[in-house]
């Protein structure tokens, strides 16, 4: 008898880089499979949701949070380790939560990027399930919180969750991973489209003007925009509301889907991210960052970003105090070859053959 195929996406709150990296493996299994039942649970803001997914029903509950941030790139070390302990001292109940919400509308199969319980409560219906990520909250918990007296208590936890899955779908670049179930893929991103004719007109720009895009995902910044270094001849981008500058406006006045946008900016200046170092190395749009040496995946994306594009690490100061000397470095840097988004039809093509094994239908046929 065939079914309906019916896929439970679950996706880190922590930013919008869990749900940017996900999105083109969805889209080519919605090409495989047309009639594909999507449910996407987390608490990522539903227009971005909309903005990178379609045809989809969303669950807004998800005990997950990844960390508490401060900024961009600073953590809540004692926030985040009060979070882990309060989630392990109620983790059953947060699973049986989950479960029963699932149960409500059971899938055939659970993909998690990179969330935990929803893992642990697909383990717990005897829904199978697939974790894909480039990097997971056991390990990165480890990382940063495990010196503490109860890390070993949420470790197994968390380790457990993860290893509960079939397989996990680990993309390239991504962290070093303690798990014994991964699957290595490779790169995974949209490629946008250039389309900056449009967008000048679209902003009102001169042909003369060069176009930056400040982004450093979906959680707040601790750059003072209203201090950024004016540089002649530069317009920039940026994702604030709230910032009155002739030399910046917000990105959505592009027009541009947001992969579009990187595909025909000058420049992206950001933090390391999956989502957006994978997009610009796509099309080699020069990128400028402030370095983030102690989280984990940093090294991995930033040796793979270098050899996709040009590429330059700097610091917060360095970045608002000598802007136009960084981008004269950046530019200065030899070219390199983009990357290919290997890994999108490497993840659709195992979670197709799940679902096919799973849903009792021949998707391919």
């Amino acid at each position: 008898m065939s079914a309906t195929p019916h896929l439970w996406l679950a996706l880190s709150p922590h930013g919008y880089g869990h749900t940017a990296m996900t999105a083109p493996v969805i889209a080519e299994i919605q090409r495989r499979i047309p009639s594909l039942r999507l449910t996407i649970q987390t608490q990522v803001d539903p227009d971005f949701l909309r903005s990178r997914y379609r045809h989809f029903s969303h669950v807004d509950q998800i005990a997950d949070f990844g960390f508490h941030m401060v900024s961009a790139t600073g953590i809540d070390l004692e926030a985040s380790a009060q979070g882990y302990l309060d989630l392990f001292n109620r983790f059953d109940v947060e699973v049986a939560d989950n479960a029963a919400r699932m149960a409500l509308d059971r899938p055939h199969l659970v993909l998690s990027n990179v969330a935990f319980i929803p893992l642990a409560a697909a383990a717990r219906l005897g829904v199978p399930a697939l974790a894909l990520s480039s990097l997971n909250w056991a390990d990165m918990y480890a990382h940063y919180l495990g010196h503490r007296p109860e890390a070993p208590r949420v470790l197994e936890k968390l380790l457990s969750a993860y290893h509960g899955a079939q397989a996990f779908l680990r993309c390239t670049p991504g962290q070093a991973m303690s798990l014994t179930n991964q699957v290595q893929i490779g790169p995974i991103a949209r490629i946008g489209q250039d389309r900056r004719a449009e967008m000048r007109r679209n902003l009102g720009l001169a042909g003369a003007d060069r176009v930056g895009l400040i982004a450093f995902g979906g959680i707040g910044h601790d750059l003072d925009l209203t201090h950024w270094p004016a540089v002649p001849g530069w317009s920039w981008l940026v994702v604030a509301d709230d910032v009155a500058r002739p030399d910046m406006v917000h990105w959505r006045r592009s027009g541009l889907h947001f992969s579009d946008l990187i595909a025909s900016v000058d420049v992206v200046v950001t933090k390391p991210g999956y989502g957006t170092f994978t997009e610009a190395a796509m099309v080699g749009t020069p990128v400028l960052y402030t370095s983030r040496p102690d989280w984990p995946e940093s090294p991995h994306l930033d040796d793979w970003l270098a050899r996709h594009t040009q590429a330059l690490a700097t610091q917060h100061d360095a970045l608002m105090g000598d802007l136009a000397g960084l981008l004269q470095k950046l530019f200065s840097l030899p070219k390199q070859q983009v990357a290919t988004p290997d890994g999108v039809a490497e993840a659709a093509e195992i979670i197709v053959a799940e679902l096919e094994r799973h849903c009792a239908i021949d998707i391919c046929s």
